[in-house]
């Protein structure tokens, strides 16, 4: 699939982490890699109650907001959940669904995902999937079967046409937090089965879209990740709390 190269999507995750000092200490500190590095896309993901006072500090900045989750209700008795409606009050762009912690912890499955997936994409929104395999699932060598079940599940709630205005992550469960991450040549392999997968069913949709890599990413091994052609950025989990770690990823992308 030759085309221009898509371009690189840096994307911090910071889960359930961070404090008002934190939120505005990191953000100033990214503002210069970001613009340093005006090719690459760079977001962040706060808790959802930092989400108000990160849109105020990145107002003049080109780093751009998201949410870590999103009901698939709009509003309603549903304690405790947030809305993708609700995220545009805070000029949030993208939301993370079907995180392997949101899968495993709370229970997700493949058709919850695809339907907050699609609400997220009827508020106007750019979801970001998550889709991976346990490490069981890796030693199994089910790798392929695993994502390409959690894709299709989207495919059949909101057709193919819905990754038009989507991101794909690649997060192998075995690899989050853990320490561990997949080579750049075993990372690259998967994303291009994804890619491969997608233009089964519209190849012009599988050329456009961007397919991040997860788990464990760090600055050190940016580089070699990007060098893929197949990976078009990181979602950055723990490196994405420490201001020069985070730096180093989007310099990476440059």
């Amino acid at each position: 699939m030759t085309q221009t190269r898509r371009q690189i999507l840096v994307m911090g995750n910071w889960k359930l982490n961070g404090s008002k000092t934190m939120v505005a200490d990191l953000i100033k500190a990214l503002k210069a890699p970001a613009t340093e590095c005006p090719a690459v896309a760079v977001a962040v993901c706060p808790p959802v109650l930092f989400l108000g006072q990160a849109q105020t500090l990145l107002a003049d900045s080109s780093i751009a907001l998201g949410a870590q989750d999103a009901d698939l209700n709009s509003e309603g008795a549903f304690t405790g959940e947030n809305s993708a409606i609700m995220y545009t009050e805070f000029d949030v762009q993208y939301v993370l669904v079907g995180h392997s912690e949101r899968r495993t912890l709370h229970n997700e499955a493949d058709a919850t995902v695809a339907a907050k997936f699609a609400a997220v994409q009827r508020a106007g929104l750019t979801p970001v999937l998550c889709i991976g395999e346990t490490d069981a699932q890796f030693e199994a060598n089910d790798t392929q079967a695993v994502v390409q079940r959690q894709l299709q599940a989207v495919i059949d709630h909101c057709g193919i046409e819905a990754f038009n205005n989507a991101v794909i992550a690649y997060e192998p469960v075995w690899a989050i937090g853990t320490g561990k991450t997949a080579t750049p040549e075993i990372a690259q392999n998967v994303h291009a089965a994804i890619r491969t997968f997608l233009a089964g069913l519209d190849a012009a949709i599988a050329a456009k879209i961007q397919i991040l890599y997860g788990g464990s990413v760090k600055g050190a091994s940016a580089a070699g990740l990007f060098a893929m052609a197949d990976i078009d950025g990181a979602l950055v989990g723990g490196a994405a709390l420490i201001a020069d770690e985070f730096a180093a990823i989007i310099r990476a992308g440059a």
